[in-house]
């Protein structure tokens, strides 16, 4: 009786379509074409990879070794200081060994001297690595800084290098640690004073611009190397052979990532979907670098071609559903990508069936390759599952477009969280970074466990892009975003929707931190999985920092171009 009904639902909506078609406006987002060309991407060129540099490179990363091993171990700061430069400087994966030694032993000693209880900015350099390497630490570190009100002494406010780190710390707190939450505020204030720039020396100054518009913790790491490249070479306290490695271990990857590029273009190029498509988003370079700020190092090559692909298909299926589709159309289009059978786009535009086609063609590749690099079993339903989840969001945002719906804040943000695409690139990073004999759960239950963990990772997503995008696609009459929903069932100004919408990133940021301090103990071989979907939510904020990244190329492409094309000099 069921499927009877839903024969006859799908028949009505191809009549429907059919007639659609004849009289539905196709709308338009405006979005600019492609501005990378393929015969540029085509001459990228390094000489980078090969076996002079990488022997230079062996050479150098000795050479840090043993100057780890004649930092004295007493003196805890000149430690902690050397392993956050090489984490600044993308090089952790160099001295893995090296780093954890000096911290099991850091986190062994139980008084570290007087100055944790005198200097603030040791006490939170101290606090920040070792709860970014997943050692625990109280926040009860900084109870001595704080008065008897529980307020961060005003004493310390003129110690800029003390507040810098104390507001980079606080990004690392927990749910329900209010001394974090107070050293955020109170460090915050004191860094916007005015007066402070004027009495830095240019090079603190920068710092202290830069933590204030996004902190380290929420940054892409490898998007920020040349920023600390820069900034080390101005600092005489920094060691002429750990800048000398980090510049070479650059221009390494560099090279590996314009060879990566190469491949994932030629395979946009040759789908041919910008063709077809026209009103949608083509941005190949784009996505590459959204993989790129998942995982850079050199040896996950096939995980960023495969996220390309994905990353590449999700804003132009998103477009169908915004811009281009009718009412009837997504609905058999949705149906199509349910039943995941390429016989259901019959009735659909042509380009919509070839949007679908690519959409199955690719998964089902994907699905194989993993199948056949990591063990999995029918890793197909998983993936195609969660195309039908998104696609499933992405109709329910029509039909509310459709019908003039505003949605309460929570029913939005429940359907946001899957129209935010957050899950597609998480179900692919979970198959794509574990392997079948590893001690996973049953899939469903390993999901369900950390239900949380997406969910916050997705409300980053979703809500950073509101931000962004909120007041284009208002003039362009979309659905309600995050900040009109509040603004209206609150009755409240968009000043006070948007504080309430960065304060719920904000917690969700302290959920996610949570999951990062305990999952390596716990689980180690997640660890990857965890890294990766934490760089999900911080490519968010790279993406929609100062507007639509992938709408407006022009905001991402100085940082492509410095990425991919420019390598430091040595």
């Amino acid at each position: 009786m069921d499927l009877q009904a839903d024969e006859q639902q799908i028949l009505e909506c191809q009549m429907k379509s059919q007639a659609s078609s004849l009289i539905h406006e196709r709308r338009s987002a405006n979005y600019k074409p492609n501005i990378w060309k393929y015969g540029f991407l085509e001459s990228l060129n390094s000489k980078y990879d090969g076996d002079d540099y990488m022997r230079q490179s062996e050479k150098l990363i000795e050479d840090v070794k043993i100057q780890m091993m004649f930092v004295e171990t007493k003196d805890l700061i000149a430690q902690l200081e050397l392993i956050d430069r090489i984490g600044k400087l993308g090089l952790t994966n160099h001295f893995e060994k090296e780093i954890k030694e000096a911290l099991d032993i850091i986190a062994s000693i139980e008084n570290n001297g007087s100055y944790m209880t005198e200097n603030l900015y040791a006490t939170a350099l101290h606090f920040k690595i070792l709860r970014q390497h997943g050692y625990k630490i109280s926040q009860d570190v900084f109870g001595g800084f704080l008065d008897e009100k529980g307020m961060l002494e005003k004493s310390h406010f003129s110690d800029v290098k003390g507040m810098l780190e104390l507001l980079e710390a606080s990004n690392l707190a927990l749910d329900g640690e209010n001394i974090l939450d107070e050293a955020k505020a109170s460090s915050t204030v004191a860094l916007r004073d005015s007066n402070i720039c004027n009495i830095l020396d240019n090079n603190l100054a920068r710092h202290v611009v830069h933590a204030l518009k996004l902190s380290s913790h929420r940054r892409v790491g490898w998007f920020n190397v040349k920023w600390h490249i820069h900034a080390y070479e101005k600092d005489n306290h920094v060691k002429t052979v750990l800048l000398e490695l980090a510049k070479l271990n650059f221009n390494m990857v560099q090279a590996t990532l314009q060879k990566d590029l190469k491949e994932a273009s030629t395979w946009c190029n040759n789908l041919g979907l910008a063709e077809h498509l026209k009103f949608a988003r083509d941005r190949p370079v784009e996505s590459f670098m959204f993989a790129v700020g998942l995982n850079f190092q050199p040896d996950y090559t096939s995980f960023r071609i495969r996220l390309t692909k994905v990353i590449y298909l999700i804003p132009i299926i998103d477009d169908v559903y915004d811009v281009y589709g009718s009412l009837e159309e997504l609905k058999l289009f949705t149906y199509a990508v349910d039943r995941w059978d390429v016989g259901e786009t019959e009735q659909l535009p042509e380009c919509m069936k070839i949007c679908f086609q690519v959409l199955y063609n690719t998964t089902c590749e994907i699905a194989h390759e993993i199948e056949e690099e990591n063990g999995w079993n029918l890793v197909l339903p998983h993936l195609s599952k969660v195309w039908a989840d998104f696609c499933k969001a992405l109709l329910l945002e029509a039909e509310w477009y459709s019908s003039g719906y505003t949605p309460s804040h929570e029913e939005y943000l429940s359907n946001g969280c899957i129209s935010s695409s957050a899950s597609v690139l998480l179900v692919h990073t979970f198959f794509s970074t574990t392997h079948r004999d590893q001690p996973t759960e049953e899939i469903a239950d390993f999901w369900h466990k950390n239900e949380d963990f997406v969910n916050n990772i997705s409300l980053i997503v979703r809500l950073t892009n509101d931000l962004a995008t909120s007041r284009a696609e208002q003039e362009r009459g979309d659905a309600p975003s995050a900040i009109l929903c509040y603004m209206r069932e609150m009755n409240a100004s968009e000043d006070i929707a948007v504080a309430k919408i960065k304060g719920m990133i904000d917690n969700a940021w302290k959920k996610i931190n949570g999951k990062c301090l305990r999952t390596p103990q716990q689980v180690p071989f997640l660890s990857p999985f965890i890294n990766i979907a934490t760089n999900i939510a911080r490519m968010a904020h790279s993406l929609y920092q100062d507007g639509d990244g992938f709408g407006d190329q022009e905001k991402g492409s100085r940082l492509i171009q410095s990425l991919l094309a420019e390598p430091l000099l040595l």
